[in-house]
């Protein structure tokens, strides 16, 4: 990879659960103007607190830029609900909606929906794939013209530019077309974090971002390759995906100096590996990684956000931007445009010309 590839930054808002919009809206506005790429807001059925999609439809009208990320649980979920959820996350948001795929993987989880037992991670990464793919195929089973709103002769659709998808996968079938029209995006972002081994697959396949959890830039060099290898296998360009290092941050004494190489840093289950130092030491490591061509970005989890990201945006971003490491505004408005990403064309309508043309 290119140094002189754009670095892209994200940073996790959430922490111990709060029941007000106003501390994470204060969070989403902050990481804003350091001019984030996206905000992630963490979301489980194993704890308590508010609904994470939620939480970020609420945050979408009141920020303009940064793109919007919550996690979604595709276990014990409706696949067809949760296409028409990140699709509205979407519209409320003018294209900046995003999507962190997750899994729920104990049996107590399960008790809670008791609907199935629960099953191997690779069963239900298999079934995230799957959900992933059929979101995709919803938000394009609506052309992007499909909408007439024509007044004078009541037609509000062309239902000729509405698709079935008729998906089958290993738990579930789709019929569709979405009762959303197409977002914004075209296809929201989708983020998978892509360390665990049983994620691997499907975030090669389907993923527009792959979290990463790596202690060495070296280590986090070969998950990128990879994960490009894999990508490639499955016919897509591997330059169309970003992949970002996963680290959870305390910045809370900015005279400890950071885990030498994170090697003996402890590890946070599912929240990254773990530095601890100041924001100019963050800013090195950041800088030295990307510098060596290991990674595309990093995703920060500020281990206090409310004092950790203020530092980030504040000390780090900071002196990345002075370094002319990091932009100083978003370039555009959507997430698609901050990752440097293209909007896809809807398959179904290239189908649809395709055939007119024969």
């Amino acid at each position: 990879m290119s140094a002189n590839r754009p670095l892209h930054l994200a940073a996790e808002i959430g922490g111990p659960p709060h029941y007000d919009a106003g501390h994470y809206l204060a969070l989403a506005r902050l990481a804003e103007r350091g001019a984030l790429d996206y905000i992630t807001l963490g979301d489980s059925f194993a704890r308590p607190g508010l609904d994470a999609l939620s939480v970020l439809s609420r945050v979408a009208p009141a920020t303009d830029r940064v793109g919007l990320v919550p996690t979604v649980t595709t276990t014990h979920t409706e696949p067809f609900h949760v296409s028409s959820a990140v699709a509205t996350l979407d519209w409320v948001s003018r294209g900046r909606a995003g999507w962190n795929v997750e899994v729920s993987t104990t049996e107590a989880e399960a008790r809670l929906f008791g609907r199935r037992a629960a099953a191997p991670a690779d069963a239900l990464w298999q079934e995230a794939g799957e959900t992933a793919d059929v979101a995709a195929r919803l938000w394009d089973s609506w052309e992007d013209d499909a909408e007439i709103r024509d007044v004078a002769t009541g037609r509000f659709i062309d239902r000729d530019k509405l698709h079935y998808v008729d998906f089958e996968g290993s738990t579930f079938s789709v019929r569709g077309p979405a009762i959303v029209p197409r977002p914004p995006q075209g296809r929201p972002v989708v983020v998978i974090d892509g360390t665990a081994a049983a994620a691997r697959e499907p975030a090669a396949r389907h993923a527009d971002v792959v979290h990463a959890r790596a202690t060495t830039p070296e280590q986090a060099a070969a998950i990128r390759d990879d994960v490009r290898r894999r990508a490639a296998a499955h016919g897509r360009d591997p330059d169309t995906l970003r992949v970002l290092v996963a680290l959870t941050v305390d910045l809370g004494d900015a005279e400890t100096a950071p885990e030498p190489g994170l090697e003996s840093g402890p590890l946070l289950a599912g929240r990254g590996s773990y530095f601890r130092g100041g924001p100019v030491d963050l800013a090195e490591l950041i800088t030295q990684w990307h510098r060596a061509g290991a990674v595309d970005g990093f995703h920060l989890t500020p281990i206090t956000p409310g004092r950790d990201l203020e530092r980030i945006v504040n000390g780090t971003v900071a002196l990345l931007q002075h370094r002319s490491l990091f932009r100083t505004f978003h370039p555009g408005g959507t997430l698609r445009e901050h990752l440097g990403l293209a909007r896809p064309a809807a398959r179904y309508a290239l189908a649809r010309t395709a055939g007119e043309g024969a």
